[in-house]
């Protein structure tokens, strides 16, 4: 399951819900990863602009990952404005075993960092400016990835 915000992710609410849908499946593991903007380099937030469908078929194909390993990954994303201290990104597995699950949630987050189709940029004096400095190139992406 993949979802998109609007702004920062409302946290309990999400997990809640992913928890009462999974309680009953037998999962010895829920792992949830929680990513957090911080406050550095005086900005007043983050900002995310997403290329959904490249996003869908890359959640799709980690979905796919986790079936072969009995599991179940669980993502949701801001776009648009996120303030700091907000939440703009929650991934979390489930899993019978508790080794499945915290090794599957560490190779989803790395990945996504490398390889998800999402442009962030550092809101600073009411504007949007590219953050060049933490961005990654997008294997394949051409012009999307030239820094």
């Amino acid at each position: 399951m993949l979802k998109l915000y609007d702004g920062g992710l409302d946290v309990p609410t999400i997990l809640e819900t992913w928890y009462t849908e999974e309680s009953k499946s037998n999962y010895g593991a829920f792992i949830p990863f929680i990513g957090t903007i911080r406050d550095e380099d005086d900005i007043e937030g983050l900002s995310f602009d997403i290329y959904e469908p490249i996003l869908e078929k890359w959640f799709k194909a980690w979905q796919e990952k986790a079936k072969t390993r009995n599991a179940v990954i669980k993502m949701a994303h801001s776009r648009g404005d996120v303030l700091l201290h907000e939440s703009s990104y929650i991934a979390c597995v489930f899993s019978p075993k508790r080794r499945v699950a915290l090794e599957f949630i560490n190779e989803f987050v790395e990945d996504f960092k490398a390889s998800a189709p999402i442009w962030k940029y550092d809101l600073k004096n009411g504007k949007r400016i590219y953050a060049l400095d933490r961005s990654t190139a997008i294997k394949g992406s051409g012009l999307l990835g030239v820094k």
